[in-house]
């Protein structure tokens, strides 16, 4: 499991990197200020959980006993808000769906569940 974890924070890292690029090169003209932020916003936070993706990985191999359940579940979690947070913001920022904001927030759930279980596992 950790293996799988620092590789999908890679992929995700280097995704991240991409669209932050596609962000600031091609969509500067296309979208309002406040639609870039939106997009940039999705961003910031896929960089800073394809991190944290890693460091769980890490973490699995260097504490694979006690608290592997809680870190698994902190990096399924943390794959899940990318999705739900980074890609609705990303989709709404690209469509102007506004309905989709309202899936962002589950996305933070999952983030804060997700740092929760890294804490819960560290302890154990």
């Amino acid at each position: 499991m950790d293996r799988l974890f620092i590789t999908i924070g890679a992929l995700s890292g280097f995704l991240a990197v991409g669209l932050g690029a596609f962000g600031a090169h091609s969509l500067r003209d296309r979208l309002s200020a406040d639609m870039l932020q939106v997009f940039q916003t999705g961003v910031s936070y896929q960089m800073y959980h394809a991190l944290a993706l890693i460091g769980v990985g890490i973490l699995l191999g260097r504490f694979s006993v006690d608290g592997s359940p809680w870190l698994s579940a902190s990096g399924w979690l943390f794959v899940a808000g990318t999705i739900l947070f980074s890609g609705s913001l990303y989709l709404l920022s690209l469509t102007s769906t506004s309905w989709l904001g309202a899936i962002t927030p589950l996305g933070g759930v999952a983030f804060l569940l997700g740092w929760l279980a890294v804490a819960i596992g560290i302890w154990r």
